[in-house]
């Protein structure tokens, strides 16, 4: 008996060598005997149409036969073959004749999946972690007494049962994944076709705003072995600790170093030369020197292991030309399989120098470059600066704004400028006295003292204005005194400069000496002649300025703070613990441009904490971009907020400024927020975050970002001393800012970070420094009143819950639940010092019932509780409107009497909290003089009772008297209600 496997052909297969293409052949081994087709070359959709042959033995257990059918790739120039898939067939008898297809669920990785069939069939190869399309094969399996026949006889007919399921290769280069399948009924003796089912990233549903548990493959979970060709990836060591939130990443690193002794060109007789790595279809090149023969370039590249398409490098070196093509100098070709593998934190690889060869690889020419060539991962010192595979279509300067970077916020410093008084101040008109006032510029910032309410040459005002200033500094305190002559007119009197670094650090709240400086006359020093006389006689101004150091200069909303250590650093406390994040990358991104006709995401992420901001490097053009990369920050205190962003790049080609007015602005796609305090100790938290962002139409999802987080604490005590510490340092409750100076120094700060920062290289935009740091938390939205409104009523529900259930003891409506309460009054009355233990007890117990259901994961941006689903289209189109309002006259009208009608609920509930207030002041202030003599009556008479009664008597009957029964009570308010009801207020004197 004859088993006849035709294979028919094979679609999208993945390019192996260096010039994208493959020369695939089928290898089939049927109980050893191997049998493989004819190569067909440079073809990535072969058709063989070649049947081959193999002997089927009856007495042997169909059940453990099986066919393993592999896909190679023929090497040339050397000898070998490069695997590209593999489909694992068990052959296997059906009783029944004529059985149909059934439907195929989609299986788990590596289950086989039956199928039955008599005919053909087409199946996947196992798929590589390339995102190259999905390989195909297709091929005929028959069985009968010999040769096939065109119509063999049903009687005669057996049909076979192939299992195809795709099999775990031993390769570690080759991460294989299962596609879901789905079968196409056919009519009986037609071929069935099994495709993968196109799923999507993550569920659609619009409303899935849920925080998701995620199980990446992190550092512990490394594949520790495994080979490549015989020679392995990786050699078994562990990889840094510091890299062992993310998953590996492998590159195939090449360091262009230097050149020397290249020829110069036959015409020009010099040598323009430049270096171009070629790794199948993917080309970088260094920057080219004129007339260089020993060129330094000293730059990385970095292939993407997932992206590999050929398993040779080819490093050419080439002379620039003006005009035609360049010529070709040599090159240097290394095999993947001898490449060694670097590890950190082993030594950089020594890089050596090789000779180049000719174009064909037959002989040695003039030339030697220095090469530096290995396998690693993303923990490799050379990746944040590697030119990278994934990003070859950014050149020039918007290369530089794809890198991963860290950046540190300035130091920032308040300023306090202390007035303290003026001598000698002259009018410019001299029959009057002036009215005086100064004003102080630093950089942006403006401020003013008041003007003198008397008119006098010798002011004095002892005003304090304080400013941000930050480290180096750059900018001057320049000051003047200016006369107010009208309303709309100053003149100025005297002026000074003054730079910052003169004035004295502070670090407590002890005073610093005052100076004199000498004014300056506004507009004079054109002539010597004048300055001599001025010199003589010149006002002069009496000024305390420092630099405060003990302070923390808020740059970021209270409510997310994420540093409160004070700006000297000599006050620094020691860290508490370590904070380490893993951004392995984002799911479902929704597109944020259109590129060529369609949408396409270049996304990157941001992350804050304290002073240290990271940005990761822009994966370009994905909707599940993989970065990989990890960070860590010391932690001060652990009730702080790290902030991440993602947002889509759009400067990729560079040379705009970054904060130009017509520069391209980086869309947010969304934020994260987490709070340290909410994490437990050592855990690593793996989740899935929900992008949420706001828009004029309403909440979207924008996709999510996925993170491993890791809060370390190094020592107990110093937690416990940090929980009983200020939240901010001393200098803030010592010497307090106002409401108002702290909103505008935290709005002057946030300006100059975000100025500093976009100096950097790449730029940290402003835009995504203003949306980090919550930039427009402090503008009116009628959406977050309601959220703040329904959080202080789900406050009070406890208290409304506690007076109920109080209710309901003093109705009986549970008898049992009232005599409980009955008893546990009487032996609290009985013995009074247990009240405050027993009440402790309590919360205790409570404490520790609410630990089974204690929060499993971080929180994250909740849509409900921020009051973002059932929002109105127009309060959100207030919220999104400029400020000042760029609406029509209408529409401001419509939405300032929307919001008196708030406001006047809000006066009528506050109106009655006074009103209450003032009935209690009432009772002694004999306004109402009948009230006040029965109050102080009865005052009269209970303190005559009280001093007479044991106090545990009255409380017995006091509590008695109000958990009586039903039975007893009135539906009438009681007495003392009636009373204080009664009472005046001053609502009576309001207009």
């Amino acid at each position: 008996m004859k088993l006849v496997v035709e294979v028919v052909d094979a679609h999208n297969l993945m390019p192996k060598d260096c010039e994208g293409s493959a020369s695939p052949f089928v290898e089939i081994d049927f109980q050893n005997p191997l049998s493989r087709t004819k190569t067909i070359p440079k073809n990535l959709n072969p058709v063989w149409n070649q049947k081959l042959l193999f002997d089927l033995d009856e007495t042997k257990n169909r059940h453990h036969q099986s066919i393993e059918v592999s896909v190679y790739n023929q090497r040339r120039p050397i000898p070998g073959r490069n695997f590209l898939g593999e489909i694992g067939l068990k052959i296997y008898t059906s009783p029944e004749s004529d059985t149909k297809v059934p439907p195929l669920p989609s299986p788990p990785s590596n289950t086989p999946q039956p199928l039955e069939t008599s005919a053909s069939w087409t199946l996947h190869t196992s798929k590589a972690i390339t995102e190259q399309p999905e390989k195909k094969i297709s091929a005929i399996a028959e069985t009968n007494g010999g040769v096939p026949e065109k119509e063999p006889k049903k009687s005669n007919k057996e049909p076979v049962k192939i299992r195809a399921g795709t099999t775990q290769h031993a390769h570690q280069h080759q991460i294989l994944q299962q596609p879901s399948l789905s079968v196409e009924k056919q009519p009986n003796g037609t071929p069935c076709t099994m495709h993968p089912a196109n799923l999507p990233a993550h569920s659609s549903d619009p409303d899935d705003f849920d925080l998701k548990d995620t199980n990446p493959k992190l550092g512990e979970r490394w594949p520790s072995g495994g080979a490549y060709g015989g020679r392995g990836w990786m050699n078994g060591e562990r990889y840094a600790s510091t890299f062992d939130l993310v998953e590996q990443m492998s590159y195939l690193y090449v360091r262009v170093v230097k050149a020397k002794d290249l020829p110069p060109s036959s015409i020009t007789g010099s040598c323009d030369p430049y270096v171009e790595v070629k790794l199948g279809n993917y080309k970088g090149r260094t920057r080219h020197f004129e007339k260089k023969m020993n060129p330094e370039w000293n730059q990385v590249f970095a292939f993407s292991k997932e992206r590999m398409q050929s398993l040779v490098l080819e490093v050419f070196v080439k002379d620039k030309e003006m005009v035609g093509r360049d010529d070709y100098l040599g090159r240097v070709v290394f095999d993947l399989n001898e490449v060694p593998t670097r590890v950190p934190p082993d030594s950089p690889l020594a890089p050596q120098w090789y000779r180049l060869e000719d174009r064909r690889g037959e002989g040695k020419v003039r030339g030697d470059i220095m090469l530096a060539v290995w396998m690693g991962t993303q923990a490799d010192e050379a990746f944040p600066e590697a030119w990278h595979s994934d990003a070859a279509s950014v050149y020039g300067e918007g290369a530089l704004n794809i890198r991963s970077k860290v950046y540190v916020s300035p130091k920032l410093w308040y300023l306090r400028v202390n007035v303290i008084e003026a001598q000698d101040v002259v009018s410019n008109d001299r029959g009057r006295f002036p009215e005086v006032f100064v004003k102080v510029q630093v950089g942006n910032q403006v401020l003013r003292t008041k003007i003198h309410p008397t008119k006098t040459a010798n002011p004095l005002w002892n005003e304090d204005l304080v400013f941000v200033v930050a480290e180096p500094f750059e900018e001057q305190v320049f000051l003047t005194i200016e006369d107010r002559v009208t309303p709309l007119k100053d003149d100025v009197l005297g002026k000074i400069s003054l730079p910052l670094n003169i004035f004295e650090k502070r670090l407590d709240h002890r005073p610093v000496h005052s100076r004199w400086f000498n004014l300056e006359k506004f507009g004079f020093g054109v002539l010597e002649a004048d300055r001599r006389r001025e010199l003589q006689f010149s006002s002069r101004i009496h000024l305390r300025v420092c630099l405060e150091g003990g302070y923390h200069v808020l740059d970021e909303s209270t409510m997310y703070i994420s540093d409160q250590r004070p700006t000297a650093r000599q006050l620094w406390k020691q860290p508490v613990g370590i904070l380490e994040v893993g951004i392995l990358g984002a799911q479902g991104l929704l597109p944020m441009k259109m590129k060529d006709g369609r949408g396409s995401t270049d996304a990157y992420c941001v992350a804050k904490y304290g002073q240290k901001w990271v940005r990761t490097r822009t994966i370009l053009e994905t909707f599940n971009p993989k970065w990989n990369e990890q960070y860590t920050w010391e932690v001060y205190d652990p009730c702080t907020v790290i902030t991440l962003g993602v947002f889509d790049n759009c400067n990729l080609r560079g040379g705009e400024k970054p904060n130009a007015a017509n520069a391209a602005r980086d869309s947010r796609i969304g934020k994260v927020r987490i709070r340290l305090s909410t994490l437990e100790a050592y855990r690593i938290y793996t989740h899935s975050y929900p992008l949420l962002v706001l828009h004029p139409h309403g909440v979207k999802k924008m996709g999510e970002l996925q993170l491993a987080v890791r809060f370390t604490t190094l020592s107990l005590a110093n937690m416990i001393y940090v929980y009983g510490h200020p939240l901010l340092p001393k200098m803030h409750y010592l010497h307090p800012f106002t409401v108002n100076q702290v909103d505008s120094l935290r709005y002057q700060a946030m300006n100059i970070v975000a100025v500093r920062l976009g100096r950097a290289e790449p730029p940290l935009r402003k835009e995504v420094v203003e949306y980090m740091l919550d930039v427009d938390s402090h503008m009116w939205s009628m959406r977050r009143s309601k959220a703040n409104f329904f959080r202080i009523m789900s406050l009070i529900s406890g208290l409304f819950t506690m007076n109920n259930w109080f209710v309901d003891i003093c109705q009986w409506r549970n008898p049992i639940t009232s005599v409980l309460v009955h008893i546990l009054f009487l032996i609290l009355i009985w013995y009074p010092e247990l009240i405050l233990p027993t009440l402790f007890l309590y919360m205790f117990l409570i404490g520790l019932w609410n630990y089974r259901f204690r929060p499993r994961h971080p929180s994250h941006m909740d849509t409900k509780l921020s009051w973002a689903e059932a929002v109105h289209p127009d309060e959100l189109d207030e919220e999104f409107d400029t400020f000042p309002t760029s609406k029509s006259h209408d529409i401001v009208r419509m939405r300032y009497d929307r919001l008196r009608g708030v406001a006047g609920r809000i006066q009528t509930v506050v109106g009655d909290i006074a009103t209450q207030g003032e009935r209690f002041q009432s009772l002694l202030s004999w306004r109402d003089p009948r009230a006040t003599s029965l109050f102080i009556v009865f005052c009269l008479c209970a303190a005559v009772v009280l001093y007479a009664t044991p106090f545990r008597a009255v409380a017995l009957v006091a509590g008695l008297y109000y958990l009586r029964h039903p039975r007893f009570r009135s539906k009438l308010p009681s007495v003392p209600s009636n009373f204080f009801k009664r009472l005046t207020a001053q609502t009576d004197s309001l207009l």
